[in-house]
């Protein structure tokens, strides 16, 4: 065998060394991807609620994982761990098969439920009904309007209770009867103008009108029967916010047009007759217009809409009670509203105001209603 030969044959012999080395098994394979963490929401650092969910994902499913707070379930690559957790700083732990994480939160205390509870509605003593409080627009600016009615004004009333009906024949004998110095035959002449109670008969009052509106009681009648009931007369402002029943801009407690269905006025009758007759207002109160006139506590002011408070408003003295306390000294006019049987329909207008130059005044078709603080 010559010498070259020999040197070809070793090299071919390395060459298929090399060749059978590279074709054989792989006796150490490549180990598999880890799974790593990818995303926290929200994100460590955050605050979150004690009821927060956070969601965690990799970047392949992590199998199983273990947390030191909260739940996990997982569901691919997703993991979400839901609490309740503890008010304070929270570090959320995760370990899974290819490693560990830690997530850091503030949890907010819980927000404290405050349950609301409504003040009951009142109850309104019987007979009478609830006037809310609130807002309304006093007066009137239309053309009917007579001056001592405008500027229209807000005006806030508290709630008070109105008589549903004016004060009838029959309640006010029951005072005259408990209240001998209020019979006509002994009344005190500086308090009536000699028509007190003019058409009964001793402590009568007219056969068959025992629900019909007393008439013939002055100013000073009408506050002392409030005054034995409890009860006082009303403001301006509450008998006329309680005539609109809840309607703003009207001209009579229904609407703005006059209707003989729904008030007694203009000699239609030729007298008064029985309270509750016609419908009541959007509050539940017969005859605020129409019937009898009906006396209110203020002096009468002119100009008083002028300089009047926004809260309830009352002409001629700095409170109700002061006057209701001393009403026997009062000489200053007086104001009547709601129109009557006898007078013509603009009188029935919810915003008119009659002026009266004394507290002695009757007529037959003068009466009143009653009032009290809720």
């Amino acid at each position: 065998m010559s010498k070259a030969f020999r040197v070809y044959s070793l090299v071919m012999i390395g060459v298929l060394s090399v060749f059978m080395a590279g074709c054989g098994g792989d006796d150490n394979p490549a180990p598999p991807a880890l799974v790593e963490f990818v995303a926290a929401t929200p994100p460590s650092g955050s605050t979150i609620e004690p009821d927060a969910t956070i969601t965690v994902t990799f970047d392949a499913a992590p199998g199983n994982v273990v947390v030191n707070r909260g739940a996990a379930i997982t569901t691919g690559q997703t993991v979400t761990i839901s609490g309740p957790f503890d008010a304070g700083l929270l570090s959320l732990g995760l370990a899974w098969a290819d490693g560990f994480r830690v997530l850091n939160y503030t949890v907010e205390p819980p927000t404290p439920v405050v349950h609301t509870v409504e003040p009951p509605t009142p109850v309104a003593p019987e007979g009478m009904v609830l006037i809310p409080a609130g807002e309304f627009q006093m007066g009137s600016n239309a053309p009917e309007a007579e001056n001592d009615e405008q500027p229209v004004h807000t005006v806030y009333l508290d709630a008070f209770f109105m008589d549903e009906y004016e004060v009838t024949n029959l309640e006010y004998k029951q005072f005259v009867l408990a209240n001998p110095l209020w019979r006509k035959d002994r009344i005190d002449s500086n308090i009536h103008d000699e028509d007190y109670l003019k058409h009964w008969s001793g402590n009568d009052y007219p056969g068959g009108k025992a629900n019909h509106p007393v008439v013939y009681v002055s100013w000073y009648a009408a506050a002392a029967y409030a005054k034995w009931v409890g009860k006082r007369l009303p403001t301006e402002a509450e008998w006329e916010k309680a005539a609109r029943g809840g309607l703003s801009g009207k001209v009579y407690p229904w609407g703005n047009v006059i209707d003989t269905g729904k008030a007694n006025y203009g000699r239609n009758i030729g007298d008064t007759t029985a309270v509750g007759r016609y419908p009541p207002n959007g509050y539940g109160l017969y005859d605020m217009a129409g019937n009898v006139w009906e006396w209110c506590l203020d002096e009468y002011n002119h100009d008083f809409y002028f300089s009047s408070p926004r809260r309830n408003p009352l002409s001629g003295a700095h409170s109700v009670e002061w006057i209701m306390d001393n009403f026997i000294i009062f000489k200053t006019e007086r104001v009547l509203r709601g129109g009557s049987w006898y007078g013509n329909p603009e009188f029935l207008r919810v915003a008119d105001r009659l002026r009266v130059t004394t507290p002695t005044y009757t007529n037959s078709d003068v009466g009143f209603r009653c009032v009290r603080a809720q």
